[in-house]
């Protein structure tokens, strides 16, 4: 499974090429975030059947799943993550495809061939995969509850 963390804050993607990704400032992280503001270990992302899991590690200023601040929570396409001030949107798969054709140059059209005979045969298409079931999420998430933060 391909997947990608796009920053919204215009900062440097990370790209999640292992199965577990350790975010921080500590020099050994896998992606290091050099701020204040980023706990030295702050949390874990691990990538299993299809979603993205996370692990807040006890940082101080905490992981936020859809601006919620969590312990523990699973990443769909698309939700946002934030590690202290620093947003990301997840992007997994076909939205990494969709994302790369963005930045291909348009095709140069070709000259119109007049005669059929030279026009070669249409590609095959490619085989279908089976539908897979939508995720859902967890009904019973790890959230910290809302009259714990402080204001």
């Amino acid at each position: 499974m391909n997947a990608r963390l796009v920053s919204l804050d215009g900062g440097p993607a990370i790209d999640l090429v292992k199965e577990m990704t350790l975010i921080g400032r500590n020099e050994d992280a896998d992606f290091r975030i050099n701020h204040k503001s980023v706990s030295k270990l702050h949390c874990l992302l691990v990538k299993a059947d299809g979603i993205v899991l996370v692990r807040d590690l006890g940082s101080t200023n905490g992981t936020r799943v859809n601006g919620q601040r969590v312990r523990r929570a699973a990443l769909l396409p698309n939700d946002h993550i934030a590690f202290a001030n620093f947003r990301y949107r997840l992007k997994v798969g076909d939205d990494l495809d969709e994302e790369a054709s963005e930045l291909l140059p348009e095709p140069v059209a070709s000259e119109a061939v007049d005669d059929p005979q030279d026009t070669p045969p249409p590609e095959p298409s490619p085989p279908q995969h089976p539908a897979q079931p939508p995720l859902r999420r967890n009904t019973l998430p790890d959230v910290y509850p809302e009259n714990s933060e402080k204001s």
